[in-house]
């Protein structure tokens, strides 16, 4: 009976395996977008035309400011234009010469899916589908009026940065009242920051006053580079940088119950999603007013206003900022801006999770294989905690040492739980064992087991990285659900290890809990998953010397 039992439980677990399996085939892989998953040539084209909007949906789109003309929105529909594209080695992009605005951003370097390298990566859209953009323009007296956005102009309609050129200067004109305009883009080889530089020529016979705004517009669309499907969703929201406060988030809620309007010098302002980030940063000498609201079409804006410039008739000024978009690496991110870099929100524990970064990006620059300094991070996490560990594994040998004479306690006092315990804490002084001893020293580690969950939750370095055989990205679930099975396993064997509980029910849930964290981790990225594999095997080997050690010591002699 128990060999036919055995063989049905094997035939059901093979069953739901292959189930499984063909579930994460039909659903597991995140679909292209329409456009891209039909074009098989030229699946990262831009598009040539921006969307059309309406009066209403343009309105909102101009900030107001202190001491300038009210500028509410734009009163004017105005026809769409055809797109100025732009490429750099890391960027491709499009620029709508109405308004100068960044209607379309793709990252070559990042592929949406690793199956499709010829599919890049999308932050900014307009489309039906989808708003993000990166606005920005001079209010007062500049060109951005209530009445309509400027119509630019440019030599060309498309820029690439070709071979051997370091810089790409992209020049779009405008003339108006006697002032010309010059909005100034500058790209740079490898980088995923522009320069967003005005260039004003007043010619008038008046003085020119204006000011500088950039913001981000985005709608409340769900996060497309968002990788789990463990529960724990990444932030995805805005955020901004105060002297007081260097990061603090101004999520979608917040900005539904309230505006935000205040002072900052220098500072940044960015909207943050999984592993990517976009970013205005402002001259770090002004004080720019920054503003978060909703317009009337349920986006959502997060943007800085610039102080006022003023340029003398005949004579020339300028202003200028620089806009982020890519991935969150945080050497870059740190160069920028002070503060930018905790747009890589490890969280609470982020003052714990920074120096695991640290280490684990130094172990990455001598192994050069994220799987494999993983592996190396968790040895020398395991090594720092050793004595702590070993604590606790001697504490439950000791437990597991005397549960005999805790079986016999129990059948002598049978239901009488107050003579039990009484005679349990007798059993405990006279074997010198701390109850507590095994829970304690787990406790002191768990703020960093967290901590490096979230750096590897969070780290673009983990993104379409492969560790080895099947493992090909280790920031999605293992496909096979190999590892996940393997961690269940180790659990189970580091559980057989422990002493049994005196609970009845206990002890049956404890049975039951590497079924139940096999399940859960099935979805859990492969990088965690290895980790935890990792952690495990060397608890059991820790485990299972300091239990043979101890029941050694215990054992009555002959």
């Amino acid at each position: 009976m128990d060999i036919k039992r055995s063989i049905l439980l094997v035939a059901l677990a093979i069953v739901a395996y292959l189930l499984v399996l063909q579930w994460n085939q039909d659903y597991g892989q995140a679909e292209l977008p329409p456009e891209t998953s039909q074009e098989q040539s030229q699946a990262a084209s831009l598009p040539d035309t921006p969307t059309t909007r309406t009066p209403d949906q343009q309105a909102g789109d101009l900030p107001a400011v202190d001491g300038a003309p009210q500028a509410n929105g734009i009163a004017s529909s105005q026809a769409g234009s055809q797109l100025i594209r732009v490429r750099t080695d890391v960027l491709d992009l499009a620029i709508d010469p109405r308004g100068g605005d960044i209607v379309d951003l793709r990252l070559p370097q990042y592929p949406r899916r690793q199956d499709r390298p010829d599919v890049p990566f999308q932050l900014f859209e307009r489309s039906a589908e989808r708003t993000y953009e990166a606005q920005s323009g001079l209010i007062g007296d500049g060109p951005d009026k209530a009445s309509g956005r400027p119509l630019y102009a440019s030599e060309q309609q498309s820029y690439q940065l070709a071979e051997g050129q370091d810089e790409l200067v992209v020049d779009l004109t405008y003339s108006a009242d006697g002032v010309s305009y010059t909005k100034r883009f500058t790209f740079e080889r490898g980088n995923y920051d522009l320069g967003v530089r005005y260039l004003v020529d007043n010619q008038g016979s008046a003085p020119w006053t204006g000011y500088m705004f950039g913001q981000l517009k985005r709608d409340s669309s769900g996060d497309p580079s968002s990788s789990t499907a463990t529960g724990t969703a990444t932030y995805l929201g805005a955020a901004l940088w105060t002297k007081d406060e260097p990061y603090t988030k101004v999520s979608m809620s917040d900005m539904d119950d309230k505006s935000l309007k205040k002072s900052v010098e220098g500072g940044w302002i960015a909207w943050l999603q999984h592993y990517f980030v976009t970013a205005w940063i402002p001259q770090p000498d002004q004080t720019n007013q920054v503003q978060t609201r909703k317009d009337s079409q349920g986006n959502y804006i997060i943007g800085f206003t610039g102080p006022a410039v003023t340029v003398a008739p005949g004579a020339q000024g300028e202003t200028s900022a620089r806009l982020y978009a890519g991935p969150k690496i945080q050497d870059k991110l740190e160069e920028l801006s002070p503060g930018l870099r905790l747009t890589v929100d490890y969280g609470i524990l982020w003052f714990i999770a920074q120096p695991i970064f640290w280490l684990l990006q130094n172990i990455h620059a001598l192994l050069g294989n994220w799987g494999w300094s993983i592996i190396a991070l968790t040895i020398v996490i395991k090594l720092a905690f050793f004595p702590l560990s070993a604590a606790s594994y001697r504490s439950m040998a000791r437990m597991r040492a005397v549960s005999p004479k805790m079986q016999a306690l129990k059948e002598q006092y049978g239901d009488d739980r107050q003579k039990m315990s009484q005679a349990m804490m007798e059993l405990y002084k006279k074997e010198k064992i701390n109850p507590l001893g095994g829970c304690l020293p787990i406790l002191v580690q768990m703020p960093v087991f967290l901590a490096l969950y979230w750096v590897l939750l969070e780290s673009v370095e983990m993104r379409q990285a492969p560790w080895m055989f099947w493992i090909t990205d280790l920031s999605i679930k293992d496909p096979y659900f190999i590892l996940p099975i393997i961690m269940g396993a180790t659990m189970f064997i580091q559980q057989q290890l422990n002493p049994t509980p005196p609970d009845p029910m206990q002890a049956k849930v404890m049975k039951l809990l590497p079924i139940i964290f096999t399940f859960f981790f099935l979805w859990f990225p492969a990088g965690l998953v290895l980790y935890w594999v990792v952690n495990n095997v060397l608890s059991i080997a820790q485990q299972w010397y300091i239990t043979r050690k101890v029941a050694g010591q215990t054992a009555p002699a002959n």
